[in-house]
């Protein structure tokens, strides 16, 4: 281990840097060679090899990927993970009730066997990260590739993963897994060994009016004032392996766990972030920004406009239907107002004239060195955007409306049941009867409500409608429109009380004497087959310009980057939801003329921004006692107030949420949980003159689970420095 760590260490000295400050995602395994000196000059006090370093334990060891969808950070020996609130929401939701209403009450576990087992969540570790490139361009000149896809290809490059684990002797199982991706539009690879973490508990969380305070209203804004966190624990076997839920597993005994610090932040400290930004599109030409706000961002901003509009008139009315819909109304509006925000910052930031800059420096690159793969790369793209911007429109629009936005669209399918009723196979029939019902049971689950689905769905559908003209409708408008006279609202009303989906009951009795007839005629079954076969249109019609675009882009992407090591500077591929780090300093900004916010919120906004009529902005009664009584422990900053959040200049994005925040000598300072308005247009192009990271400050989040919640045995797990 030692002889690891000097060998890192010595690698490390040898580094030269030119990285510009704050711009850039980048990977652990080019942190040595393109930003140890600019972290050190920007105020780093470790080695690189204690951030990430492949031959020993780091605090790359110490971050995970929670649930697939956020990160989350190791803060205790046995297993305890911290991330956001609102990504330990849906399991929140999960455990809900009632009677149990935990999104308004919290939760809080006083000892292990409170612990509550959360279905389907996983907690992942990264154990390494191999650059595979060499590898992968073998495998690729001596396979069969007929249409030259494999390049890009998931089930072809896992494949080729398969055949590396083997070479190399990667023992890979259940838990062990591998992952194999393109970076840098598919000029690098990467591959990722990983262990995965089956049996995650539920340990606390505050409630929603603490982790969600300002909700909607406040959501991608700063300043922030929300405690959006919340604690889970990972359970292996009693020998330490992976293992899937059992009463008999133990906490895990971790190989590594991150020291807190609560000694604060200021103005110009500096940070660096780890996670697992899901991603963004920094190559971009201009052409693709526009058909980017013209398509995905309008059909965001127009469709859950309305459905949230619906949902949120439903969820007020009782609570079983606002404990239904809370995870799904949140995932909903978090990308429906950044998709506002996005279409205005890059017409108010001036983002495309950046991007024809960007392009002509690449073009005009090409014609100083003779290589004119640029230019033909740059003409494919532009000409095939202009070609596919209706194919894209319309794709959004089933997506949107008719698949996120119409639950039943989901419906389980009966293809193979009905295959078997026309045959008369009896045994077919019992088989997939079974299997039907099964389905039935997970689709008619108690977060879903037909009423409310209703509801949404014939606004949704009829929106559709004004949408996309008559001609280029998916086909179930046939049917509507000739035994419905056109009537979205009548054909949905039939679905509701026409389908076999109607109801678990509907389904029931269907299933008990199945006929290949009632299928057939079924108008749900119509509409979801409709659905899913409208979209896979729209992806076959565009599918010759994909290809082509994949290829011009791979080529343009590799130009970008000649050109920024012939400029001397640092290089780093769009995010796809691997591990990254970025870095920069705590720091306040202004957004417009005349207008400055601070790099740090306190409890005091927290009190002026209560409403008591607004349940966005509630304020638990127990936490305006605390803070009458100015009664913050060891959390308070020097001069007294309890701190909330700060912002940080790090390039982040989604998936980032949950993320670490680390100071300079790498222990925890916050959690990432969000970005401002101002920096939304980051996906596309960064500005560190006013992209921020909103953090919540440890020192908050131990104030809740101590002075809010009584339960400093959880604080009495971890190493915190004070």
């Amino acid at each position: 281990m030692k002889k690891a760590i000097l060998l890192c260490s010595l690698l490390g000295s040898l580094a030269v840097s030119t990285a510009r400050a704050d711009e850039g995602m980048w990977m652990l395994t080019d942190l040595k060679q393109q930003n140890a000196a600019a972290m050190r000059e920007l105020g780093l006090d470790i080695g690189i090899d204690q951030i990430y370093c492949p031959d020993s334990i780091s605090l790359k060891d110490a971050v995970v990927h929670f649930g697939g969808g956020c990160t989350g950070e190791v803060i205790s020996a046995e297993g305890l993970v911290l991330t956001n609130h609102h990504c330990g929401y849906k399991y929140i939701q999960q455990h809900s009730s009632v009677e149990h209403d935990y999104l308004t009450d919290g939760f809080w576990a006083m000892n292990r066997s409170q612990e509550l087992p959360c279905s389907g969540l996983t907690v992942t570790f990264i154990d390494r990260i191999l650059d595979v490139t060499d590898y992968v361009r073998e495998q690729l000149a001596k396979d069969e590739d007929p249409e030259g896809l494999n390049y890009l290809s998931p089930s072809y490059l896992s494949t080729v993963a398969s055949r590396f684990a083997e070479q190399e002797n990667i023992a890979v199982d259940t838990f062990t897994v591998l992952e194999l991706k393109p970076f840098y539009g598919a000029n690098k690879y990467y591959l990722f060994v990983k262990t995965v973490y089956k049996d995650v508990r539920m340990v606390g969380a505050p409630p929603s009016s603490i982790g969600k305070f300002g909700a909607d209203t406040d959501n991608w804004m700063w300043p922030r004032h929300c405690g959006d966190f919340s604690i889970f624990r990972i359970y292996a076997s009693k020998d330490g392996k992976p293992a899937e839920y059992s009463a008999d597993n133990v906490p895990l005994r971790v190989k590594k766990h991150i020291a807190i610090n609560l000694r604060g932040v200021k103005e110009g400290d500096f940070t660096f972030v780890m996670g697992f930004p899901g991603r963004n599109w920094r190559y971009m030409i201009s052409d693709e920004v526009e058909e980017r706000m013209q398509t995905t961002n309008f059909m965001r901003d127009t469709v859950r406009g309305v459905r949230l509009r619906v949902l949120g008139e439903e969820m007020s009315k009782d609570d079983k239907t606002r404990i239904q819909y809370a995870a799904k109304y949140a995932s909903s509006a978090n990308y429906w107002k950044n998709a506002i925000g996005m279409n205005e910052g890059l017409v108010r930031l001036k983002v495309l004239n950046t991007k024809k800059k960007q392009q002509e420096s690449l073009l005009e690159f090409g014609r100083e060195t003779g290589n004119d793969n640029y230019l033909k790369a740059y003409e494919t793209i532009k000409d095939i955007v202009a070609k596919r911007r209706d194919a894209v429109y319309h794709q959004q629009a089933i997506y949107e409306a008719l698949m996120l936005g119409t639950e039943f669209s989901e419906i389980p399918n009966t293809d193979n049941l009905l295959e078997a009723l026309q045959q008369k196979n009896k045994k077919a029939i019992a088989e997939e009867t079974q299997q039907l019902r099964e389905a039935g049971k997970k689709f008619f689950n108690k977060d879903y409500s037909p009423s409310v689905d209703c509801k949404v769905s014939k606004q949704l559908i009829a929106l559709y409608a004004r949408l996309i003209p008559a001609a280029q409708r998916i086909s179930v408008f046939r049917l509507i429109d000739d035994k419905y006279q056109g009537s979205t609202d009548a054909f949905v009303d039939a679905c509701f009380t026409r389908s076999i989906f109607s109801s678990a009951e509907a389904l029931e009795k269907f299933l008990k004497r199945p006929a290949a007839e009632t299928l057939e005629n079924d108008p749900m079954v119509i509409y979801a087959k409709s659905v899913k076969e409208g979209y896979q249109a729209t992806s076959d019609a565009m599918k010759a310009e994909t290809n082509a675009y994949n290829l011009a882009h791979k080529t343009w992407v590799a130009g970008m980057l000649e050109l920024r090591r012939r400029q001397g500077k640092a290089i780093y591929p769009d995010a796809n939801s691997t591990l990254r780090l970025t870095y920069g300093k705590i720091g306040s900004y202004e957004p417009v003329d005349g207008v400055e916010y601070l790099y740090y919120t306190t409890l005091k906004g927290v009190m002026e921004k209560e409403d008591p009529d607004n349940p966005e902005f509630v304020v638990p009664a127990k936490l305006k006692e605390l803070y009458e009584k100015k009664d913050y422990g060891e959390y308070a900053m020097p001069d007294g107030r309890m701190p909330v959040c700060f912002a940080t200049a790090t390039d982040n994005t989604g998936g980032n949420s949950g993320s670490p925040v680390f100071n300079a000598k790498g222990e925890l300072i916050g959690t990432g949980f969000d970005r401002n308005y101002e920096g939304l247009t980051g996906d596309i192009a960064y500005n560190p003159q006013l992209q921020r990271a909103a953090c919540v400050d440890i020192r908050y989040t131990l104030f809740i689970i101590d002075k809010y919640a009584g339960a400093r045995h959880l604080i009495d797990e971890m190493t915190i420095i004070r």
